[in-house]
C-alpha cells in the first residue's frame, strides 16, 4: 500500500524543493519506488512533460532524483505569475484560465478534486509519495479552500514534517510561532520539524533544537549544514537566480521583471571558465560582457517595455556596436526582433509594439500555446540537443533563413547577417554538452569537460548522503503513512 508524507515550510524558500528531492534520492538508494507531488505550485520556471503539460522545475528535479520522468500528475496545479495581481492557471498540465489573485481564491475549491485525482493516481504503483507544501501552512489567512499545505494535508490524511530556515534568523520564532497560530487539528498533524541551512557545526543549536521540541512537542529530526553544493542543481524561484563568478568569459544576463525558464542558464554556470551575471534593474549592462543572453519572459511585451525603460536597449546597441554577441531564448528571441504583434490581446490591449530591431523577424502571438519536449541538431557543428519549447506565437522574417537550428526537418531559430545575434525558441539547449562546448568555443571561452547530466546526478547523490548523515531519515520515513 502506498505511504505518503508532506514536507511543510515555516516560511517561503526554506529549502523545500530541495529537500524532498534529496529525500526521494536517499528513498531510491534505500530501494524505494518514490515519487514526487506538489499540489499548488507558483513558478514561471516550468517543465515541459512527456504526458505533454507543465509542471513547475521543481518537480521536474525531484522527479529525476526518484529515477522517473516528469507527468503532469506530479504538479496538478502550477500558477505563473503574469502581473503583480494575476497569473495564468496550469490544471494538470493544460491552461485552465488567466484569474485575478481574489478570484483564484473563489476557483480552489473546484480545484481540489482534480489536485486528489492526481495524487491518488500518481500513488497506484508506488511504494511512497513525497508532498511538498507551498509558503507557510502560518498564513492562517489563507487556509479556507487551501489545497497547498493544511488543506491538502487534511484532504489526503497526511502527516506533515515542518522545516526551518536558521540562515534567515529566527528560526525558533518560525517554528514555535507556526506551532502557535496552528489550528488544534492542523496542529496535530505535525509530528516532527527539522532546521535547514545551518551554517558551521549543527551541534551549536542542539539546546535551540531542544527548545523547540520542548514548546511545541515535536520531534527533532535534525539540523541540517548548509549543503555547500546546492547552487549546482536547478533552481526553480527567481530569488534564488545569483551571479556566478567563474572565469574570465562574461555572461550577462538581465533579470528580467517576469523572467521564465531560466534553468537555461544551469549548465553556463557549471562552466568553470565561465562567469554568468545576473544585470538586476537599475544597473547597466556591462561593458567587458562577451555575451548577453536575453533570457524567456511570461509577458513578453511587459518585460520589453521594462528593458526599455532600464535603458538596456541602449546597452545592448553599444555592446552590439563593440563587437559583442547576443542570445535571445524564446521571450528574449521575440524581443530581438523587430515587432511583437498581439492581435488578441493576451499580454494586454491588442495592438503591436516596436521590438529592439537586432533580428529582422517578426513575432505573432497566439493563443494556442506550444509545449513540446524537442531534439533538434545545431547545424554548424552536427551536434545532437534536447530542450524543450514552451511558448505562444510563430517568429518569422527574413533573419530565420539564417536559422541555425534543426527540429524534425524544420529549421529553427534566426541569427543576423553576421552572426553575432541569434535567436531561437528551444530551451534547455545549453545542457547538451557538445553543443555548449562548441557555443561557447566558437565566442572565445576555454571549454571544459563537465558532463551537466553527471554533475546534476553526482550532486543529487551527494545531497541523498548529507541528509543520510544528519537527518534521522528513518524516522521521517517511518512517520509516512
Amino acid at each position: 500500500m502506498t505511504k505518503a508524507i508532506m514536507i511543510q515550510g515555516a516560511g517561503s524558500n526554506v529549502g523545500k524543493s530541495l529537500l524532498v528531492a534529496g529525500i526521494a534520492r536517499a528513498a531510491v538508494k534505500r530501494g524505494l519506488n518514490v515519487a514526487p507531488f506538489k499540489p499548488q505550485n507558483m513558478s514561471n520556471n516550468a517543465a515541459v512533460t512527456v504526458d505533454g503539460g507543465e509542471i513547475g522545475r521543481a518537480q521536474a528535479l525531484q522527479a529525476h532524483a526518484c529515477g522517473l520522468d516528469p507527468i503532469v500528475d506530479m504538479n496538478p496545479v502550477l500558477l505563473k505569475p503574469e502581473t503583480d495581481t494575476g497569473a495564468q492557471v496550469v490544471v494538470q498540465g493544460k491552461r485552465f484560465a488567466t484569474m485575478k489573485a481574489r478570484d483564484y481564491g473563489k476557483a480552489k475549491a473546484e480545484l481540489m478534486p482534480r489536485v486528489l485525482e492526481s495524487f491518488h493516481r500518481l500513488g497506484e504503483t508506488r511504494d511512497l509519495v513525497l508532498v511538498e507544501g507551498a509558503g507557510s501552512p502560518a498564513e492562517v489567512n489563507l487556509r479556507k479552500g487551501d489545497i497547498a499545505n493544511m488543506g491538502f494535508a487534511e484532504a489526503a490524511d497526511l502527516p506533515v514534517v515542518l522545516a526551518g530556515d536558521i540562515d534567515r534568523g529566527g528560526v525558533i520564532a518560525q517554528l514555535v510561532g507556526t506551532h502557535a497560530v496552528l489550528p488544534d487539528e492542523d496542529r496535530a498533524r505535525i509530528k516532527a520539524f527539522l532546521v535547514n541551512k545551518f551554517r558551521g557545526d549543527p551541534t551549536l543549536f542542539a539546546d535551540g533544537a531542544a527548545e523547540i521540541a520542548r514548546l511545541t512537542g515535536w520531534h527533532d529530526l535534525g539540523t541540517l549544514p548548509w549543503f555547500v553544493d546546492a547552487w549546482r542543481l536547478p533552481a526553480e524561484d527567481v530569488m534564488d537566480i545569483t551571479t556566478r563568478k567563474g572565469g574570465a568569459f562574461k555572461i550577462a544576463v538581465p533579470r528580467l521583471n517576469r523572467i521564465a525558464n531560466f534553468d537555461d542558464l544551469d549548465p553556463l554556470v557549471n562552466e568553470p571558465d565561465v562567469t554568468v551575471e545576473i544585470i538586476e534593474p537599475g544597473r547597466p549592462l556591462p561593458g567587458d560582457a562577451d555575451l548577453v543572453l536575453i533570457p524567456g519572459s511570461k509577458s513578453t511585451i511587459a518585460d520589453l517595455a521594462d528593458f526599455q525603460a532600464q535603458g538596456w536597449d541602449i546597452d545592448l546597441t553599444a555592446h552590439i556596436r563593440r563587437g559583442g554577441h547576443v542570445l535571445g531564448i524564446c521571450g528574449g528571441y521575440q524581443m530581438l526582433g523587430t515587432t511583437i504583434i498581439d492581435a488578441d490581446g493576451i499580454e494586454g490591449p491588442a495592438g503591436q509594439v516596436t521590438g529592439l530591431g537586432h533580428l529582422d523577424v517578426v513575432t505573432h502571438l497566439e493563443p494556442r500555446k506550444t509545449l513540446a519536449l524537442t531534439q533538434a541538431t545545431h547545424l554548424a557543428s552536427a551536434e545532437p540537443v534536447e530542450g524543450y519549447e514552451i511558448h505562444l506565437g510563430r517568429t518569422e522574417g527574413p533573419d530565420c533563413a539564417k536559422a541555425w537550428l534543426s527540429v524534425g526537418g524544420r529549421h529553427e531559430g534566426a541569427s543576423s547577417a553576421d552572426g553575432r545575434i541569434q535567436g531561437c525558441y528551444l530551451h534547455g539547449l545549453f545542457a547538451a554538452d557538445g553543443f555548449r562546448r562548441h557555443f561557447l568555443k566558437g565566442l572565445g571561452a576555454q571549454v571544459s569537460d563537465v558532463s551537466f547530466d553527471t554533475q546534476i546526478e553526482t550532486s543529487l547523490d551527494a545531497l541523498a548522503d548529507h541528509l543520510e548523515a544528519h537527518l534521522d531519515l528513518d524516522r521521517l520515513l517511518a512517520l509516512a503513512r
